[in-house]
């Protein structure tokens, strides 16, 4: 579609990011080192397992990010391996204790579900943030009145004091759209969200112009998707696609449920998502048509 950039660019490998990595992207970096390693030395998940007495589930979770590896058990499974070399061995479990460190979204660890924190170690290390939501405006983009109403509609009865952390938490997402290093973000926003009076009119108006606003960062693009186009294209679920800098790093698709959320990095299946999110794009009204459409959701709001 003229004027927007295709949503998998080509990749320009570099050494490290220009931010430290977080520890979930760490996680997902050594998790493919040790596989690739595990397979180039022709050792089965079950050896692997029985090396460091574990099960071969715990073997995939770690290969995979989802579990931290010991430093220990990666000393064990580098010298399974066949890696002999003591600098490569202290500079891998170096980095697997770097990968255990707690990151800053730890210390929301009372209003922060296990399923949803490994999206927001993701946001800190992504190039690029792409996503699609039918119901409101995506955390990241989020005034404090419109994230207070979000909340309390999934948390009617909690004590306020824990709806503020909440708040609190995303509003320090935030923050990454303001560094130097911003991620790309190009988010796809169901007809529907503009129609919903989220908050009252007052904090629907304050929230649109926020968004208008935001639109004018050369790193964030928005798009509207119409009814027409949602009704025979829309996956009914929120769908966050990110991608990273680093080269060894697969993109993840994450989707979330009523009250869970699902993340995949294979490439069969990131695939699909990422088909239906350039499906929805390229049926959509360009970003320059889509701000005229949250102008006019503006004045009805007004």
């Amino acid at each position: 579609m003229p004027g927007i950039e295709p949503l998998q660019p080509s990749r320009k490998p570099t050494l490290a990011p220009a931010t430290p990595p977080s520890p979930t992207v760490l996680r997902l970096v050594l998790g493919a080192e040790l596989r690739r390693m595990r397979t180039q030395a022709g050792i089965t998940p079950d050896v692997a397992a029985t090396c460091i007495r574990c099960s071969t589930a715990k073997i995939s979770r770690m290969e995979t990010g989802h579990s931290p590896c010991k430093e220990r058990d990666a000393a064990d499974l580098l010298a399974l391996y066949g890696v002999t070399d003591p600098h490569r061995t202290a500079e891998f479990v170096d980095l697997v204790r770097k990968a255990g460190e707690r990151g800053w979204w730890r210390t929301y660890a009372d209003v922060l579900p296990d399923w949803f924190e490994p999206l927001v170690g993701l946001e800190e290390a992504a190039a690029s943030i792409r996503t699609y939501e039918s119901h409101y405006i995506p955390g990241l983009l989020q005034t404090p009145d419109y994230a207070h109403a979000v909340v309390r509609s999934g948390h009617a009865i909690e004590p306020e004091e824990i709806t503020r952390r909440r708040v609190e938490l995303r509003l320090k997402r935030q923050e990454l759209l303001h560094r130097i290093d911003a991620p790309k973000l190009w988010v796809l926003l169901d007809e529907a969200v503009l129609m919903r009076p989220t908050g009252g009119a007052r904090v629907m108006s304050a929230q649109l112009a926020h968004l208008l606003e935001m639109t004018e960062l050369p790193h964030v693009i928005v798009q509207v998707a119409p009814f027409a186009v949602t009704a025979h294209t829309s996956p009914g679920n929120g769908i966050t696609y990110l991608r990273f800098a680093m080269a060894q790093l697969p993109d993840v698709a994450y989707v979330e449920h009523l009250t869970n959320a699902t993340s995949v990095n294979k490439r069969e299946s990131t695939d699909e998502y990422r088909w239906i999110l350039d499906s929805l794009s390229a049926q959509s009204p360009n970003p320059v048509r889509s701000r005229d459409l949250l102008r006019l959701a503006l004045a009805r709001y007004s």
